[in-house]
């Protein structure tokens, strides 16, 4: 409960700090109005409509408390590029990005956690040495270079995958029913546009894999010589279990537990880190948003970015406490 509290207010502070900043950037009612204006074309009475919507002439502690509420109902303001409500933009895109993140997640963890078993159960050998100078490159690329290479390798010069695009645009989309394109196309049965979408998710998600798994690796590789190295494992080898028991089944549970942890925490981190991404595979997400939102100055998208992000991040730390708390009993929830 104190964990859920303690998320609550580092929320309320985010929305203090955005609302502060706001402020600070337009000192003034009219400056205020301008910039959710997204046009320096907006006529007067465009501003003043913006100044009394927003009750921009209010006191401070007034404005704050309706900049809040209006939050918390989903009302972030209209967007300027789409002329619709800024939630229902970020509606469109989310599944999308929420398909790529979570893609690249799972692969990222399922390779971490093999690689980081073999190397911890090979320790000193050449198999641990290669897989920690593979994640260690890894580790230090940066997305948009993997991004790139992928790119270039795989689709462009082999021509395996696709390069851009969510989906064969010649394709029939399903009708909406999650958002999530997987699901909707294997809700209506559209076997041929759900594949598309797997060519096309495959190449993003892989960016987003390869540039995370090396700490996956590298804690599971930690955590499993940790592991190997108590009492109970000795123990497991005086009993004659099989060493793959051992490393495998007495180690392997007891050294999972800061994975769990470190995938909601990347879940939130990786939800930003999908910006660079989507842009380089013009994969139509929350990233594909987020930059064409800056390049066209729409301040109302973006601010909306920065708080819906942050409460991600936050919620991702929360959900982090609560399954490592179940992952490990000795770690006393409250």
């Amino acid at each position: 409960m104190r964990r859920a509290v303690n998320a609550f207010i580092t929320i309320i502070f985010l929305i203090a700090f955005i609302f502060a900043l706001e402020h600070i950037i337009a000192p003034t009612p009219l400056a205020l109005a301008k910039i959710l204006a997204g046009s320096p074309k907006a006529s007067p009475a465009q501003l003043n409509a913006i100044i009394q919507q927003n009750h921009f002439d209010a006191p401070l502690p007034l404005q704050f408390y309706y900049y809040v509420a209006n939050l918390f109902q989903g009302n972030l303001g209209q967007d300027a590029i789409y002329k619709v409500p800024v939630t229902s933009v970020i509606l469109t895109y989310l599944p999308i990005t929420l398909e790529l993140v979570i893609s690249g997640l799972i692969v990222s963890i399922i390779l971490g956690i093999f690689l980081g078993t073999v190397s911890a159960s090979r320790r000193g050998g050449v198999t641990d040495q290669t897989i920690k100078v593979a994640y260690l490159i890894t580790w230090a690329s940066p997305a948009f270079i993997v991004a790139f290479l992928l790119q270039l390798v795989l689709g462009y010069t082999l021509g395996l995958l696709p390069t851009t695009g969510l989906v064969d645009p010649t394709l029939l989309a399903p009708a909406t029913v999650t958002g999530f394109p997987l699901i909707d196309s294997l809700i209506a049965g559209n076997f041929a546009y759900f594949w598309s979408v797997v060519e096309h998710l495959v190449l993003p998600a892989s960016a987003l894999a390869v540039t995370t798994f090396g700490v996956v690796t590298r804690i599971m590789r930690s955590s499993m010589l940790d592991a190997l190295d108590k009492d109970y494992v000795r123990l497991a080898y005086m009993k004659g279990f099989s060493k793959r028991k051992v490393v495998y089944n007495t180690a392997f549970r007891n050294a999972i537990g800061p994975i769990i942890t470190l995938a909601a925490l990347f879940f939130g981190t990786a939800t930003a880190g999908a910006v660079i991404v989507e842009d380089i595979f013009q994969y139509h997400g929350m990233g594909f948003f987020t930059v064409q939102a800056i390049f066209s100055l729409d301040n109302v998208a973006i601010l909306a970015l920065t708080i819906i992000i942050g409460i991600s991040v936050i919620a991702a730390n929360l959900v982090a406490d609560i399954l490592y708390g179940v992952a490990d009993p000795r770690i006393r929830l409250e």
